[in-house]
């Protein structure tokens, strides 16, 4: 049988230390570094509108640094939003083994590869 690698499953992602360095905003417009979401209309993205805020978390646990991670993901925000967040299948593996308060009930139904809106 033909053995594949692929990018995806090498690719490194950075996982804060505890999650309670996220101390990112709970709403408002926050701006997005084009780095991390690579989507038209500028860097201000509204945390306010729950689906704005989901693409921007997919965006920074899957593109984002330690420092993004910590500046614009919130804690609590995170946590609840954690199972409809169509993350990539390893990012999400590195974050709920490191943080297994985020594992189980839907959140491993849900994973996926990169949302398109930041590719």
């Amino acid at each position: 049988m033909e053995h594949r690698t692929f990018v995806r499953d090498h690719r490194p992602y950075d996982v804060p230390e505890r999650l309670e360095d996220l101390a990112g905003p709970a709403g408002g417009v926050v701006d997005v570094p084009h780095e991390v979401l690579w989507a038209p209309g500028g860097p201000g993205r509204d945390l306010d509108d729950a689906a704005v805020r989901r693409m921007v978390y997919v965006a920074v646990v899957a593109e984002g640094t330690r420092a993004d991670q910590a500046t614009l993901l919130n804690r609590d925000l995170l946590v609840t939003d954690w199972p409809r967040l169509m993350i990539p299948r390893r990012a999400r593996e590195l974050w709920e083994a490191r943080f297994p308060e985020l594992a189980g009930g839907e959140a491993a139904a849900t994973s996926a590869e990169p949302v398109a809106a930041h590719r």
